[in-house]
């Protein structure tokens, strides 16, 4: 692991990422959170504590974005690589497809969650999805929280998979860990969107250069313009920071 504005982020390659989680499958189910988490992610919580504690109790935090593994390099992590959220999604989706491992999707508008289901039946030949469940817009209770537990656990699934946005998604997990018993409970942002068609992924060189987020922001002006305005400049400022104090 290596520290990056205070929260552990993982420091190896995607694929060790996904083999981490299907050797973790075949264990005790232990309600593990990870998080595919961004430059956003952690400025996040570099301005709010409580969200940063809820990271700090996550078993794993992927490094989502390019700029996370930019400056896992200069910490001398030679061998970071970035686990992009929808990529390690599909990767651990078709690395379980021929073994006991059953998931189960919390996320997206109307019937995104549904739509991914099939998605990966036809795509990835995955045929293990026991569930599908679309959250509110609002925060969930905890009576809430406690049926949608039990509807997981019914369904015996290994892992719960949550599309929101942070740093929702990464409460929501947390919160959902107290009533669950599976052996993840994964956030992965716009994985769901991105995989059944309701927004496009930029292109790879885009991604290689750290510049999705310009992508993102071009599809998305409305939404975005605002977040990303803040996050670029005060994720360099807070990480040159803490390289002075270093």
């Amino acid at each position: 692991m290596v520290k990056i504005l205070e929260i552990s982020i993982f420091d190896k390659r995607p694929d060790d990422a996904v083999d981490l989680v299907i050797a973790g499958c075949m264990k005790s189910k232990n309600n593990l959170c990870i998080s595919a988490t961004s430059a956003h992610g952690l400025v996040t919580a570099r301005e709010n504590r409580n969200f940063a504690d809820v990271l700090k109790k996550f078993y794993l935090n992927l490094p989502d974005g390019m700029p996370l593994v930019w400056v896992g390099k200069l910490k001398g992590k030679r061998r970071m690589r970035r686990c992009y959220g929808p990529d390690f999604f599909k990767n651990v989706i078709k690395a379980s497809a021929k073994k006991n491992i059953k998931h189960y999707f919390c996320g997206g508008k109307g019937s995104v969650a549904e739509k991914l289901k099939k998605a990966c039946k036809t795509k990835f030949k995955n045929n293990n999805v026991v569930g599908c469940f679309s959250p509110p817009f609002r925060e969930m209770s905890d009576i809430e929280l406690k049926k949608l537990g039990r509807a997981i656990n019914h369904s015996k699934a290994s892992i719960a998979w949550i599309g929101i946005s942070t740093p929702k998604q990464e409460i929501f997990a947390l919160r959902l860990s107290k009533f669950t018993k599976v052996n993840f409970i994964i956030t992965v942002g716009a994985a769901f969107d991105f995989h059944t068609g309701g927004l496009k992924q930029a292109p790879k060189f885009m991604q290689r250069l750290g510049l999705e987020w310009l992508f993102r922001l071009y599809k998305e002006p409305k939404r975005l313009t605002k977040r990303y305005l803040k996050v670029v400049p005060f994720f360099l400022f807070y990480n040159l920071k803490d390289f002075l104090k270093l």
